[in-house]
């Protein structure tokens, strides 16, 4: 951990606002902007420095042999990509069968610029019945703010109004694409 830490914030320069509510054992991590594929080591040491198990889903293909068990290992659950399923149950499924999950989403998608989100991760949220916790990850300030659990009300567009909030003026590693 200390090793961790001393990456985080004396190497890289980053620091932490926020945490993570330890009762809040289910919940849906919105993570935003994701504009690059350094979001990835910065939310690895987040969850390590605030000592948070969080999860993330990936094709069922990636779970085979023999990195299987690694990607497990490191809170990946396989789902069913292929067309014509419902992922948004296959996901909740998941959430029903663990004690401790927290699912990391990135609600744009993907890392370029999006005028708006999809809608999984609050449809996965509200089927089953957890908060969401919006996170960013601001470039510019170098800063991981974790803020706290918001749950969905089942108005989707005044309940994304209230989340997109959380985000005014942060910067993602690539600006253009916030």
């Amino acid at each position: 951990m200390g090793f961790s830490k001393f990456i985080f914030y004396k190497l890289l320069g980053w620091k932490i606002v926020g945490g993570f509510n330890s009762e809040i054992k289910k919940a849906v991590i919105i993570v935003v902007p994701h504009t690059s594929w350094h979001d990835f080591y910065i939310g690895v040491f987040t969850r390590r420095i605030t000592r948070t198990s969080i999860n993330w889903i990936g094709k069922k293909e990636m779970f085979a042999w023999p990195i299987g068990w690694y990607f497990r290992y490191i809170g990946g659950a396989p789902i069913d990509r292929t067309p014509g399923q419902n992922k948004v149950e296959a996901i909740t499924d998941i959430f029903k069968h663990k004690e401790e999950f927290r699912l990391s989403l990135a609600p744009e998608g993907t890392r370029k610029k999006v005028d708006t989100w999809k809608t999984g991760y609050y449809y996965i949220a509200l089927a089953a019945d957890v908060p969401i916790i919006p996170v960013s990850f601001d470039y510019r300030t170098k800063t991981v703010k974790i803020n706290e659990s918001f749950f969905p009300t089942g108005d989707i567009e005044a309940d994304t109004v209230i989340l997109r909030s959380y985000y005014d003026g942060v910067v993602g590693k690539n600006p253009e694409y916030t």
